[in-house]
């Protein structure tokens, strides 16, 4: 272990974009909640595995359930399946679920099991660690996607959830239909080739630190923008509503845009 330490410690100063990424990010996804189906009945159970990492890393969450991939120091990949399933008794649940099949192979992460009915359905949502230096390709139908503490080639799409984006680096593109978008930024630039997500029915919100250099842009078809960044120039009533500036020394650019909804950029707290 002591001959580690330092190379993790040396790791870390080499992405800047990630300086202030958790070491050990804990899990999250339970089976706490439960859900409220009306006549039928729910069933929720938790299932992990280990995965080698080995190349770009497909998740297919299309089987209605939402995506969060956390980075970690660790070189595996760890999965965390929630599988939810509703039936009309308890026991017809629980056997639905029996015949939900994780699939971790070849580099992708997917579900499947039997189609669903008025009499019964299910659901995977995931929450995967994977190392911070990642290439992703993340899709959802229902459900959200959250991103954190990630480097590399990322691309993603959901059509019914929002984005939460959170101390990212590399080139990172995605969009949602029906959904809100937050992005976190960290450090004092973008470290990597940029930022471009979207919604197209969903407010926007960024958030910035005091420090960062970065070519920043924003804008909403039908909706307010506002800015707590001096360099931001509001629009006019024009529409669409463009902001764009350079922050800091300029650098790569951080674009966040909506067709529908509000654009809010504001600072880091604490910043």
């Amino acid at each position: 272990m002591k001959q580690i330490l330092p190379m993790a410690i040396l790791f870390f100063a080499a992405i800047p974009g990630l300086a202030q990424a958790p070491k050990s990010p804990k899990p999250s996804l339970t089976c706490d909640h439960k859900d409220h189906n009306g006549r039928l009945i729910s069933h929720c159970e938790m299932r992990e595995q280990t995965i080698a990492a080995a190349g770009r890393l497909t998740v297919d969450g299309r089987a209605n359930g939402g995506i969060s991939v956390k980075g970690w120091t660790r070189n595996d990949i760890l999965v965390r399946a929630q599988v939810r399933t509703a039936a009309a008794s308890e026991a017809e649940a629980a056997l639905l679920a029996s015949q939900v099949f994780l699939e971790t192979s070849a580099g992708r992460i997917a579900a499947r099991g039997p189609a669903a009915s008025d009499q019964s359905y299910w659901s995977v949502s995931y929450e995967v660690f994977v190392p911070q230096q990642s290439d992703l390709s993340l899709t959802a139908l229902n459900g959200g996607i959250s991103l954190s503490d990630v480097q590399g080639q990322v691309e993603f799409q959901t059509v019914n959830g929002g984005i939460h984006l959170a101390r990212l680096a590399g080139n990172v593109k995605g969009e949602t239909k029906n959904g809100g978008v937050h992005v976190e930024l960290a450090g004092n630039r973008w470290n990597g080739q940029g930022l471009d997500v979207r919604s197209i029915n969903g407010g926007v919100h960024v958030s910035v630190p005091s420090n960062y250099s970065a070519r920043l842009e924003a804008g909403t078809t039908n909706g307010s923008v506002q800015s707590a960044i001096p360099e931001l120039t509001m629009p006019n009533e024009r529409r669409p509503k463009q902001v764009g500036a350079d922050l800091g020394g300029g650098g790569a650019t951080v674009r966040v845009t909506t067709t529908n909804g509000g654009v809010h950029i504001g600072r880091s707290s604490g910043a």
